[in-house]
């Protein structure tokens, strides 16, 4: 998985302001369907509810990577944002989020769409990778932070699968 191909500089927003983990939920669907025309904000809004309903998506340290399955989905789509006040996401570490990756995947999942959410994990869980997006100052540089840091944690993550 390349992230470049999986998010658009256009889906990645810094210095977001958000009331909640339902605004920001709100702003990610938006971020969201901007590239998909066919599939309504509304829809991805109420399947992401849906998904948060099963359990938190927190990955802790302010990180959150809501994510949901939309039927008519061709391929895997992405979106970033960065808060300027984190809110709180009933994370299991008690930290507010600050960090939020979105994903919408197709309604049937490949080995491929499978792989591509277990690396992200890996990806967002990176303390250098956070601390890097935390000190992006507009959404470019959000987005090379992002890009940049894919690397270092898939790896890792690769040597020790190997090892």
């Amino acid at each position: 998985m390349n992230l470049d191909e999986l998010i658009k500089p256009d889906n990645i927003l810094c210095n977001v302001s958000a009331r909640s983990k339902k605004h920001c939920l709100e702003i990610l669907s938006e971020l969201l369907t901007r590239f998909n025309p066919d599939i309504a904000s509304e829809e991805v809004f109420a399947k992401l509810i849906e998904r948060e309903r099963l359990g938190c998506t927190c990955l802790d340290k302010g990180v959150a990577f809501p994510h949901c399955r939309i039927s008519g989905l061709r391929k895997s789509c992405a979106a970033l944002m960065r808060l300027t006040e984190p809110v709180d996401f009933d994370s299991s570490d008690g930290h507010s989020v600050d960090l939020i990756f979105g994903l919408m995947v197709p309604e049937e999942l490949t080995a491929e769409d499978i792989a591509d959410i277990e690396m992200l994990t890996t990806l967002l869980r990176d303390d250098a990778l956070c601390a890097r997006l935390r000190s992006a100052s507009s959404s470019l540089n959000l987005s090379e932070a992002l890009l940049a840091g894919q690397l270092e944690p898939v790896t890792k993550l690769k040597s020790a699968q190997q090892g």
